[in-house]
């Protein structure tokens, strides 16, 4: 507890000494666009709901396709539900358990990078929870997202419930692309004290000419962060990964880590990567003991 407090204490200070004097610089506008607007509701309810109707026919879709697993309905507020698939340890002493959020607009059997992690990391001794992010229209971009964000907050609190529910302690968060967008919203409005660990697979993606609305909290987590993506993944997340690697510095976690997947792509389709992508993340974990 003590050595939690010094380390906040040292934070603060580091974030005080760090902070620009006049905050942020101004983002540029999207064409007619301002997405300072964003920044100034970011991680507000402003009236802007995710699609549930496709999310449920999405679910409909996949729901009786899930062959490596257990559908999980968690649930929410307002009387709703969020589809997961939940995959026991293959151990007999779990290492802990782990919460995976999909990236922009697939869902929670997605067969690239979502459905090896939960059924590699399963194998590898770790239960897994696949948890379906809020989505809207296919032809939705970053700046259309940020408005939803919030509506993955409870998703993850009740992921997080379900395992605390369960006995266990060892979560977990992994974010992809938007899952990472989500998860990082979600730290940053309520910090990381419910998680033992963070990866960030292929953290800050967006769309051409869409400026990040706000820099991650990584400067602020006390939990260790694993920031790793592919050797050939979407320029801003290669680009944004010294900036990442500087707020990790802040945070000064000796457990920090940056990894890059030789070969692989943001999704991970290349023979193989998704499989070293397992092993990487799987070995990070169990390290920090």
């Amino acid at each position: 507890m003590l050595s939690r407090l010094i380390l906040i204490m040292g934070l603060l200070f580091s974030q005080a000494s760090l902070a620009l004097p006049f905050g942020l610089p101004e983002l540029p506008n999207f064409g007619d666009f301002d997405p300072n607007s964003l920044r100034r509701s970011f991680n507000e309810f402003i009236g802007v709901e995710p699609d549930f109707d496709r999310e449920d026919r999405m679910v409909g879709e996949i729901e009786e396709s899930v062959m490596d697993g257990d559908v999980e309905f968690l649930p929410l507020s307002k009387d709703r539900e969020v589809f997961s698939i939940f995959m026991e340890a293959d151990a007999d002493t779990p290492k802990g358990g782990v919460v995976l959020l999909h990236s922009r607009g697939y869902h929670a059997n997605w067969s690239s990078t979502i459905k090896p992690l939960r059924v590699g990391l399963a194998e590898k001794g770790w239960h897994t929870l696949s948890v379906q992010m809020p989505v809207l229209d296919k032809k939705a971009k970053y700046y259309d997202y940020v408005p939803i964000f919030p509506y993955a907050h409870e998703r993850i609190e009740a992921a997080i419930d379900f395992y605390k529910q369960r006995g266990v302690d060892n979560i977990i968060l992994i974010g992809h692309g938007c899952g990472a967008h989500m998860s990082m919203s979600y730290i940053d409005k309520y910090g990381d004290s419910k998680i033992s660990a963070y990866v960030g697979v292929g953290m800050g993606a967006t769309d051409y000419k869409q400026k990040l609305i706000k820099p991650f909290p990584l400067d602020k987590m006390l939990t260790p962060v694993l920031d790793v993506f592919g050797e050939n993944d979407f320029p801003g997340v290669v680009r944004l990964s010294e900036s990442r690697q500087d707020l990790m510095d802040v945070s000064a976690n000796a457990k920090n880590a940056q990894m890059v997947i030789k070969g692989a792509d943001h999704y991970y389709k290349e023979n193989g990567s998704s499989q070293v992508l397992v092993k990487t993340i799987d070995t990070w974990l169990s390290g920090l003991k």
